[in-house]
């Protein structure tokens, strides 16, 4: 087998990971990377641990009917950087992304390409095949973000795939906080173009009526806001549920004991919110506003997402700590479009 290590990055678990420790959230809206230097970082790291040359980096995302994106084609044309792209289906999930990585995996191994293989991943699934490159003859070793309050040592990274790999190394604080910038605004961006807006409904056209965009150089007009609903009493767990819980599949990190599960769905709620709302635009404010209560998947996912960091897969499922969520985010989002 040739002395040489080859790296594969989940990068919807590397940038989830790095946007929750520098902005609080996995939305990939919120904060934007320094894709360059991410990888030159890695690449790095996985140096000074084995001290061989690199075949390549495999970089494994998802979009839109697995189609390139400009991000991505910027990504794939650095040096020695190979995407390698899944499908994003109508609900807003990654297909095909860890199929493409574990098979990726074995076929280096098989091929005796490389003798060390270094995995930015935290996702259970990719167990078996690491226990296949391994029964190959080539190391795998786990790449993840340190968490000290974490049992493993590292965030959101799953015990059944920690327990399979050789040994774990952890990227530097530094290099996350250098790579990974909040945006963050006052109010939403003004839409481009006024035809850019979506049309309102008929059924909402009483309850949502959108100002005129500002001119250029002048202060933004908030759209008016539809009428809210008569809000609920924020839903309570029993007692028996609201303890201090680790995360059954390794996903999530610890909850201080001091914390209920409703007071981390929340802090979430309000965060993903507060996130959101300052990385929007006027059209996609307008948007969401016309459909409410109903989220769009992609928040939803990134509400259940950064939960389940904090309290771990298992009890985000609770419909108490689901609705206490979507609750937090409207209430959040009132008192910033009041």
């Amino acid at each position: 087998m040739v002395s040489q290590r080859a790296i594969f990055v989940d990068a919807g678990f590397l940038l989830a990971v790095g946007g929750t420790q520098v902005v609080g959230t996995s939305l990939r809206s919120a904060f934007r990377v320094d894709f360059e230097k991410l990888i030159e970082g890695i690449l790095k790291c996985t140096e000074e641990h084995s001290g061989i040359d690199v075949l390549r980096t495999y970089w494994y995302d998802a979009s839109k009917d697995a189609l390139f994106t400009d991000q991505h084609k910027q990504i794939g044309l650095l040096p020695g950087v190979k995407v390698r792209l899944g499908r994003i289906s109508f609900n807003g999930e990654q297909k095909g992304v860890d199929l493409k990585l574990g098979l990726d995996l074995v076929g280096v191994a098989r091929n005796r390409a490389a003798s060390v293989a270094y995995l930015v991943s935290g996702d259970d699934d990719l167990a078996e095949a690491v226990e296949e490159a391994q029964d190959l003859g080539m190391k795998v070793v786990l790449v993840g973000v340190a968490d000290s309050g974490h049992r493993l040592g590292v965030m959101s990274v799953a015990e059944h795939l920690a327990l399979r790999v050789d040994s774990i190394i952890t990227l530097p604080a530094e290099l996350i906080d250098a790579c990974f910038t909040r945006i963050v605004q006052e109010s939403p961006r003004p839409t481009a173009a006024a035809h850019d807006v979506a049309p309102v409904p008929a059924d909402h056209a009483s309850r949502l009526v959108p100002r005129p965009l500002p001119k250029p150089g002048a202060p933004m007009a908030k759209p008016v806001l539809p009428s809210r609903p008569t809000p609920h009493p924020s839903p309570r767990l029993a007692p028996t549920e609201a303890q201090l819980v680790y995360s059954s599949g390794g996903v999530g990190g610890r909850v201080a004991p001091e914390d209920t599960l409703l007071d981390v769905a929340h802090e979430v709620g309000e965060s993903v919110a507060a996130n959101w709302y300052g990385s929007c635009t006027q059209g996609e404010l307008v948007d969401l506003l016309a459909d409410r209560p109903i989220l769009p998947t992609e928040i939803d996912r990134v509400l259940l997402k950064d939960c389940a960091q904090r309290i771990g897969e298992y009890k985000t499922d609770l419909q108490g700590v689901r609705k206490a969520l979507r609750f937090a985010f409207w209430k959040k989002l009132d008192s910033l479009t009041e």
